[in-house]
């Protein structure tokens, strides 16, 4: 699957829900990995925030992403639009701090979308693929999680406010595909007490009843309402079965629905795409967001093991020692590359087996014997000495000398018994003899070592 992005720019104008501020907002085609990312045109040097999880500085009422003093909120509801129309990239500019709330959905997001298209780029879209089943649980809060593996996009959300206008309520989404109809038009929600609350606060100052569920959980007298309507400054509000609103409910399950939207948006905070089945009880944006942190880290890991080269020592390699002795000048107690299993035009894997008789082990160290790290890169070497070789007629007749070691580390001890397995990629095309390759070595899955290494193609003498 191909990543996607907006075929044209649009634009949106609108208030913020906190603040009441009047908002402009254009969003904008955005190149490949690009992500979502948030510009405040409205600053010097209009700063750029990634909408990722670790950029989120508050999860009060809404998300909000920032960096030093720079902060952009309620981005939720945008993100989840992105996701439900299968956008990967975009750029959003503001001239405020906040995205504009429109009707407290994504409904109008979505519709904007849809009306300028999305286009299909060269990229594969990356996914954070969920194999092993696990629950995640957020003490303060209680919010349960149970994340499953599938083929799809799968989504539940169960509430409770132990409320007798609400009830329990949950909400499903068997497809991604199905959010635009099914869960972008349900509207934020709050109950009357938090409102009352947050206005004498001086809070949700672009709030209105066209813009938020307001749910009743205690008995008004008509002095009660006309309160209200004084201080939410809207004339002929009413109570319908507990709903404080001048519309109908778009769903029995408006609240439940909008929680799943608000799961939606603050999972994009991942900066991949989901493979998998989540479960949430009584989910917050607190804890949505600690979730996409655990399924970043999820995906960091399956990213390096995508990188290990599979080994099957059942295999015929490419080359095997004999065969490596007429390409290298190498000779025992040097030649540290056993066999070449893979060989492209760009790479190679090597394989070199470490035993216990291995005549460094005599020295380093006695009773303690570990593999030293230049030999480490010794083996790379060697190992992208076969893949430049490759590439020139009469190998033999040609050397490779190192010419520089740059950012090596080394991450755990190779000591006899280890099998290394040694891959070398080009990182610039070969010129002038000029060798450059990113090397790194495992151990099973794990990485042992790593290093950018440049050597030089010489005529052997």
């Amino acid at each position: 699957m191909k990543q996607h992005t907006i075929k044209a720019s649009f634009n949106l104008e609108g208030i913020g829900l906190h603040t009441g501020q009047p908002v402009k907002m254009t969003v904008h085609p955005a190149p490949e990995n690009h992500g979502f990312k948030f510009q405040r045109i409205d600053i010097e040097d209009a700063p750029i925030i990634p909408a990722t999880a670790d950029k989120v500085v508050s999860t009060n009422r809404s998300t909000v992403i920032g960096e030093k003093e720079v902060t952009v909120s309620t981005i939720e509801h945008l993100l989840a639009a992105f996701v439900g129309t299968n956008i990967d990239n975009a750029l959003i500019e503001l001239d405020a701090a906040e995205v504009p709330i429109m009707d407290g959905s994504s409904a109008i997001f979505v519709a904007a979308i849809q009306e300028v298209g999305t286009e299909e780029q060269e990229a594969d879209r990356n996914f954070v693929v969920i194999e092993e089943a696990f629950s995640f649980t957020d003490e303060a809060t209680g919010t349960e999680y149970t994340v499953t593996p599938s083929e799809n996009y799968e989504l539940t959300t169960l509430i409770d406010f132990n409320s007798k206008t609400l009830g329990q309520q949950y909400a499903q989404l068997s497809n991604i595909n199905d959010f635009n109809t099914a869960i972008a038009p349900c509207r934020t929600f709050a109950f009357l007490h938090e409102v009352e609350q947050l206005l004498d606060n001086g809070l949700i100052k672009g709030g209105d009843l066209d813009n938020a569920v307001i749910v009743v959980d205690k008995v008004l007298s008509d002095n009660d309402l006309a309160r209200l309507e004084q201080k939410i400054g809207k004339k002929g509000i009413s109570i319908q079965q507990g709903i404080l609103s001048t519309t109908d409910l778009r769903f029995n399950n408006e609240p439940a629905r909008h929680k799943l939207l608000d799961v939606v948006g603050d999972l994009a905070l991942v900066g991949k795409s989901i493979k998998g089945k989540i479960i949430a009880s009584k989910p917050g944006h607190t804890s949505n967001v600690e979730l996409a942190k655990k399924l970043k880290s999820i995906y960091v890991k399956q990213r390096k093991l995508r990188d290990v080269p599979k080994y099957d020592p059942s295999k015929p390699p490419v080359y095997d020692t004999m065969q490596i002795a007429t390409m290298l000048p190498h000779r025992y107690p040097f030649l540290l590359v056993d066999k070449i299993i893979e060989l492209g035009e760009k790479y190679v894997v090597g394989v070199k087996n470490i035993t216990f008789n291995e005549n460094f082990f005599m020295g380093h160290f006695p009773n303690n014997p570990v593999m030293p790290g230049v030999l480490q890169m010794e083996a790379l070497a060697q190992t992208g000495g076969i893949l430049a070789l490759s590439q020139v007629e009469e190998a033999h007749r040609w050397d490779t000398y190192f010419l520089k070691m740059d950012k090596v580390k080394f991450k755990r001890k190779v000591v006899p018994g280890d099998t290394l397995i040694l891959k070398m990629e080009l990182l610039s095309p070969i010129r002038r003899g000029i060798v450059h390759m990113k090397g790194t070595i495992y151990v099973g899955n794990q990485l042992a070592s790593e290093g950018e290494l440049t050597a030089q193609i010489i005529k052997a003498r």
